[in-house]
């Protein structure tokens, strides 16, 4: 069973590596080979690779986006964790559809992962993406 820190260094090197830095790559490496992606807007049970799509995606609409660790509560009996977020980002590609609008937002979510023998095996999340189109119309 992984320990507190290992799980607590697992979370914060994903946020670092995937919602810090966008690369996608690296997050990929974290996965296990049958990793799901319950929380994924392109398929029901998302893959690894579903995932990551969305980094870049996010990554192509916001190239500064930014997410700070807020919280990282962790269940080490069951190998999961929760890590909850604040993110801030410029629009200044298409998202959901808009076009860029050089608007800055600022949003927030949360993340659960389970994690076994040290890769990630699930993820689920939260995030406004409302929220998100609303500060990028103006109406903040």
């Amino acid at each position: 069973m992984p320990s507190r820190g290992e799980l607590e260094d697992i979370a914060r090197r994903w946020i670092e590596c995937g919602w810090q830095r966008g690369n996608a790559d690296a997050v990929l490496a974290m996965y296990a080979p049958d990793f799901v992606d319950v929380s994924n807007p392109y398929a029901e049970r998302g893959t690894g690779e579903d995932n990551v799509r969305g980094i870049r995606e996010l990554y192509a609409a916001f190239p500064d986006f930014f997410a700070q660790i807020e919280d990282i509560i962790v269940d080490t009996g069951s190998g999961k964790l929760a890590v909850r977020w604040s993110a801030n980002g410029t629009h200044r590609g298409e998202f959901f559809g808009v076009a860029p609008t050089g608007r800055c937002v600022t949003f927030y979510g949360i993340e659960t992962l389970r994690v076994v023998d040290g890769l990630i095996v699930e993820r689920a999340g939260e995030w406004d993406g409302i929220e998100i189109l609303r500060q990028i119309d103006g109406r903040s």
